[in-house]
């Protein structure tokens, strides 16, 4: 069996939601606190023991390959300056020399398509896949422990979350089989079904471990919803042949791909940060304390 060592970052999409903003930044460059959205994931991946990072990127998002290259006209005034601490955490977030590799999606045809994109980068070896949209709060990374139950079983793995089974027509679904080690058997995918007929309320949350053969089914190019190349199609077709597993996140997710999640995700790693926990407790209570109708005098 072999070990997870890569890890794929489809980031070449444009952002659509977040515009003016994102007009000239791509999105997972905007700051969740004080870090971009790509470095938490990243530094997600990396805690799972992922040695290779592999971003698929686009038209304008050169700066997220400058953010994780060396800054010599940063690191030298930090260093004369005698701010050591800061220039320390930088060296820490970035990875080696040779660790990062960069590759363009030059038409949007969908996350298959990305995927597809890094065949030759991964090569005939399993890998992670993370969407930097969706950043994870827990103790111990969602894909440190599908990283474990991959070693356990040597297949496919696929990161699952609950939601309301109300709201089950929004999200990839998986069909719950039997527990297995830290996970389960996936019995069946399906993208978004119908209200009333999703087999559980287990979500899939934008963690992926994959086998190299699903870039024989990307292969194809065949078109699905929205007339684009869907990954979910390619793993049903996979799942012929190959076992999927259900690892059960228990953690929290934000989607940063929407306003609403980016600034949860904000307010929520912001009451994690010793440094500012309590103030940003108290502007928050400010805040919601000045949003009360006021008592007519």
């Amino acid at each position: 069996m072999k070990k997870v060592r890569k890890a794929v970052f489809p980031v070449a999409g444009l952002g659509t939601r977040f515009l003016p903003a994102t007009k000239a930044i791509p999105k997972e460059m905007l700051t969740i606190v004080d870090r971009p959205v790509i470095q938490y994931v990243v530094d997600e991946a990396r805690e799972a023991g992922i040695e290779h990072f592999i971003f698929v990127t686009g038209r304008n998002k050169g700066v997220i390959e400058d953010h994780f290259d060396v800054q010599f006209e940063l690191y030298d005034p930090l260093a004369q300056r005698g701010k050591h601490d800061q220039l320390a955490r930088l060296q820490r977030l970035q990875p080696a020399p040779g660790q990062t590799s960069f590759t363009r999606q030059q038409v949007p045809l969908g996350l298959g398509h990305a995927v597809w994109c890094a065949r030759d980068l991964v090569g005939d070896e399993p890998f992670a896949l993370l969407l930097p949209d969706m950043i994870m709060q827990s103790e111990r990374s969602c894909m440190a422990g599908m990283v474990d139950l991959y070693e356990r079983t040597g297949s496919n793995i696929v990161a699952v979350q609950e939601c309301d089974a109300a709201e089950a027509h929004k999200y990839g679904i998986v069909g719950k089989g039997d527990d297995v080690h830290s996970g389960f058997r996936i019995t069946g995918m399906v993208e978004k079904p119908r209200p009333g007929t999703a087999p559980s309320n287990l979500f899939i949350n934008g963690r992926y471990i994959l086998q190299p053969e699903i870039f024989e089914v990307l292969e194809s190019h065949e078109r699905g919803a929205g007339d684009e190349i869907q990954l979910t199609d390619a793993m049903l077709k996979l799942q012929t042949r190959q076992a999927f597993y259900g690892y059960h996140y228990k953690g929290r997710t934000f989607d940063c791909g929407s306003p609403e999640g980016f600034i949860e995700a904000n307010v929520a790693f912001a009451l994690r940060r010793p440094d500012i926990a309590e103030t940003m407790s108290g502007v928050i209570s400010r805040l919601l304390e000045d949003m009360q109708p006021q008592a007519p005098s």
